[in-house]
């Protein structure tokens, strides 16, 4: 698609108060692709007086007619959804099978879910001798990442409009386009002049004059524990509602009686996939002592089997980050099994598909956050110590459970600290909440849970 040079507001693609541009570059090939506004202070305080003027009357209208919008508006993105593959594939970097696959078709989803809740969902109940009702919280202040776009645009800004809110998108700086391809989506399905607006810009500036802003009533962030509590401070100095999804480290746990090589496979793939750019990501494989060496054996040979099948990492930042990390895991002592630092191609920022085996559970490696294709496994000695080390990092977003029999890995993933568990290789649910415990965040996105997190109640006594 073709860059707009403007921001969206009011219903509109207007210029921005400056002429500060950021260019979007392909980190596959390192070129660019195209330039967007860099929308300073000026701009956000613009985006969010169209949202509260705006308010009222979209918070009004009836849930079949916010139904209805969010209907039309999962069609147009039905109908783009190889555009959307096609930019996101471009910006990210993403191979286009996988964009197609999931960055354009879970967003899809997704859309449909909440035009279905918007429809079905009682704003209102009666307990007692009270009536209680649900109402939007105002309006909302959306800070996306750029790992997984338009899905993370979507996971917020269509419970928002479903629970009648209006909002101020910022997306990550790195994937603006898909952003815009959102906000003509959202043109095109006939939502209303200023229930959606759309400010490109630079988190340290659009970010954080969004999240500053008195205008805005909930803040929602999706990125790294740090900002996050950066963002919860600002919005706590003004009693401001926040919903954050943030880092993990997730653990992936081989119980002895589960299907050893499966296990591995699948662990293995969900690491690399969006080249291991996921927060949810099962970053440590934790397996018992007894099948440890034939569990390491098998993730080398299926990590090597992503060498060409896994895109670069969005930007050079990240990819020497990411480097960092690897050279750190074998300061500390891990055994490199697969990948390392070394560079598969000439051009973009790719890393090789990693695995470090002896990792102890105090290594950086097996604490922080890479976000990159490394996985590091972990030895256990019984159900107790492979507890301990899956509860022993300050992340609780995501992880996996593998048992013989269903009831022995669910027994054991209740005891989890963390927010969603997949249980023997269980599928994605998008109507399923999905958010942290401990420091990967604060709410819950997707499916009716996720509506909630942006309606206020009200009780009136008779």
């Amino acid at each position: 698609m073709k860059a707009h040079d403007g921001i969206y507001l009011d219903g509109a693609w207007r210029p921005a108060a400056g002429q500060d541009v950021i260019e979007v570059v392909n980190p596959a090939d390192e070129q660019v692709i195209g330039r967007v506004p860099a929308a300073g202070p000026e701009d956000v305080d613009a985006a969010v007086r169209a949202a509260r003027t705006a308010l009222p009357a979209w918070a009004a209208t009836a849930p079949a007619e916010r139904a209805a919008r969010l209907s039309a508006l999962r069609d147009v993105l039905a109908a783009r959804k190889d555009e959307i593959a096609e930019t996101v594939t471009a910006e990210l970097g993403s191979p286009l099978p996988f964009s197609q696959a999931v960055h354009a078709a879970v967003p899809i989803a997704v859309a449909g879910s909440y035009a279905e809740l918007a429809a079905t969902h009682s704003f209102e109940e009666k307990v007692g001798n009270s009536t209680v009702y649900q109402e939007p919280v105002g309006v909302v202040g959306a800070i996306t990442p750029w790992n997984y776009p338009l899905h993370q645009i979507v996971a917020k800004a269509a419970p928002a409009l479903a629970a009648g809110c209006t909002v101020v998108l910022k997306p990550a700086e790195d994937t603006p386009l898909v952003a815009q391809l959102f906000a003509e989506a959202v043109h095109e399905a006939g939502v209303p002049a200023g229930v959606l607006n759309l400010v490109t810009g630079l988190g340290p500036v659009a970010g954080q004059a969004l999240a500053e802003h008195p205008g805005v009533d909930l803040v929602s962030f999706t990125g790294s524990t740090a900002v996050g509590k950066r963002i919860a401070a600002t919005a706590g100095a003004a009693i401001k509602k926040v919903a954050l999804e943030l880092g993990g480290k997730s653990a992936n746990v081989i119980l002895p009686s589960a299907d050893l090589a499966r296990a591995v496979n699948v662990g293995v793939a969900n690491v690399m996939s969006n080249s291991g750019q996921t927060c949810s990501a099962w970053t440590r494989m934790l397996v018992h002592r007894d099948r440890y060496d034939e569990a390491v054996e098998l993730a080398a040979t299926a990590a090597a089997k992503y060498g060409d099948r896994i895109g670069p990492l969005v930007n050079a930042r990240q990819q020497a980050r990411v480097r960092g990390y690897i050279d750190q895991g074998v300061a500390e002592g891990a055994r490199l099994v697969a990948g390392g630092t070394g560079t598969p191609h000439e051009r973009g920022w790719f890393v090789s598909p990693t695995v470090f085996a002896d990792v102890t559970p105090e290594m950086t490696i097996a604490q922080e956050e890479i976000f990159g294709p490394v996985l590091s496994i972990l030895r256990y000695e019984d159900e107790e110590d492979a507890l301990r080390i899956a509860n022993g990092t300050v992340y609780g977003l995501a992880g996996a459970v593998w048992a013989g029999e269903e009831a022995e890995a669910v027994a054991f993933a209740r005891r989890m600290d963390t927010g969603q568990v997949d249980i023997n290789g269980g599928r994605f649910n998008p109507l399923a909440p999905f958010g942290g415990y401990k420091q990967s965040g604060a709410g819950r996105e997707l499916g009716a849970h996720g509506l909630t997190e942006y309606l206020q109640t009200k009780s009136l006594q008779f």
